[in-house]
């Protein structure tokens, strides 16, 4: 990279870096939450948590969705390996149809939050507020591209959940999971109407499935 793109790229980063540059007087140990999956029809949600450490440089960090899966899969293996702490946790299918997507979302968001090896001190959230959780809280509007740290959780949470849907189409090889992840494509709906759901199908979202 050059030195005029890498000083653009710097810049870029340092203006995600607002949030936590505004909270890290009072907070030292701020962590990003962010989901991945609340839309398919197939398959788990996934939540990611991530505590960068202090002024980490990851090049290139961004929401999840504006980069292309070469670039998040690098990104991943990067985070892991220079976060201060990280963990991702999923609500599966059947808890979904159980208590909804919503609910379902925050649970997964929970457990991540739990499964991090150094409790944080200060939670920045893409969009929502997580109900009966004692740690402070501030949700940011598009978060995954405003924060570095919501970045990286969206990064942890897409590519997890990436790696579970390529693992599924291989026991459900008909229905094309790798390609869409189980997002409601052309495609999935056609192998729907000739298959059937799978047992990892989310049954509430299948009620509208004859309209397509």
């Amino acid at each position: 990279m050059n030195e005029e793109r890498l000083s653009r790229e710097r810049e870029r980063l340092e203006a995600m870096r607002l949030y936590e540059r505004k909270y890290e007087g009072d907070y030292s140990l701020i962590c990003g939450v962010d989901e991945a999956g609340r839309g398919p029809l197939a398959g788990p949600v996934c939540a990611g948590a991530c505590i960068l450490k202090k002024d980490e440089e990851i090049l290139y960090l961004n929401d999840s969705k504006k980069l292309s899966e070469k670039r998040r899969e690098a990104l991943f293996l990067e985070i892991k390996e220079k976060a201060l702490s990280w963990s991702v946790a999923f609500s599966d299918e059947k808890r979904i149809d159980e208590i909804n997507i919503l609910q379902a979302t925050y649970e997964a968001m929970k457990k991540a939050i739990e499964g991090l090896s150094t409790p944080p001190s200060l939670l920045l959230i893409d969009a929502v507020h997580i109900p009966d959780v004692s740690i402070k809280q501030v949700s940011i509007v598009k978060g995954d591209a405003a924060s570095v740290s919501i970045a990286a959780a969206s990064v942890l949470a897409k590519v997890s959940r990436d790696h579970f849907m390529k693992e599924m189409d291989e026991k459900y090889p008909e229905y094309g999971f790798a390609k869409h992840k189980g997002y409601g494509t052309k495609a999935h709906y056609e192998a729907l109407k000739k298959y059937g759901p799978s047992p990892i199908h989310r049954m509430t979202f299948l009620k509208n499935l004859s309209e397509h």
